[in-house]
């Protein structure tokens, strides 16, 4: 069963993670048959179920995050769904494309497997997808994410964690693979949004609740020092 671990930070989900650069839903397509139905699967705040409502009739997004969803952007063609990755009220045969962002760490592989197989149509594309960690052209900004992505949070992230570290090279995807590449998001940040990105991490809620202090505070002032040169 996959974990909920983003419904605490939902808003900061929705408000702060990155989208999606367009080329990965170009190249995803040129895969896909048929344009009626996709199923966005933990879809968060639906990032990729709205680009995904542009090229096809109709979109069900679902996570077991009550919070998310209750955050997520409305369209017309998506309809949100509240239930987990491996068990859910789809129709047999259903989904010409499933996709699954930046969550397929946190899935039970082999339970979805036979979820997407049951729901998928007979050619379904299923892709899934995870960014690794953020880089600057500022090697000092560099430096201080670095060492708050693994010297402060390190020891506060799910064992999952790893798989995207790994960049999903070692994660059981049990389906007839088709060509991967890589994409890349560019963003252009205040430092709040910096900070909101990373008050948006899992890990980031663990260290709070293990030590009752939040650990962006720790980085703020060199957060500060590098924005100010």
């Amino acid at each position: 069963m996959a974990k909920d671990l983003f419904s605490e930070q939902s808003k900061l989900y929705a408000q702060f993670r990155p989208t999606y650069p367009q080329k990965l839903f170009d190249y995803i397509l040129e895969f896909v048959e048929g344009k009626k139905t996709a199923w966005d699967c933990a879809t968060g705040n639906g990032q990729a179920a709205t680009v995904l409502a542009e090229y096809f009739e109709k979109v069900e997004a679902s996570d077991i995050s009550e919070a998310q969803i209750s955050n997520a952007v409305k369209r017309e063609n998506i309809e949100y769904h509240i239930c987990s990755a491996e068990k859910t009220p789809f129709f047999e045969n259903s989904f010409d494309l499933i996709t699954v962002a930046q969550a397929y760490h946190w899935l039970n592989w082999k339970e979805f497997h036979t979820e997407a197989t049951r729901v998928g149509k007979r050619n379904a594309v299923v892709a899934i997808w995870t960014y690794n960690a953020l880089v600057s052209d500022d090697e000092k900004l560099n430096a201080i994410t670095q060492h708050f992505y693994r010297d402060i949070t390190g020891p506060y992230w799910d064992k999952e964690r790893k798989y995207v570290d790994e960049e999903y090279s070692t994660v059981v995807f049990d389906f007839e693979e088709l060509p991967s590449q890589k994409f890349q998001t560019v963003v252009k940040w205040n430092k709040e949004q910096l900070e909101g990105f990373f008050q948006s991490w899992s890990a980031v809620r663990n260290y709070i609740k293990a030590n009752k202090q939040n650990p962006v505070d720790l980085v703020k002032k060199d957060i500060d020092a590098v924005w100010s040169n």
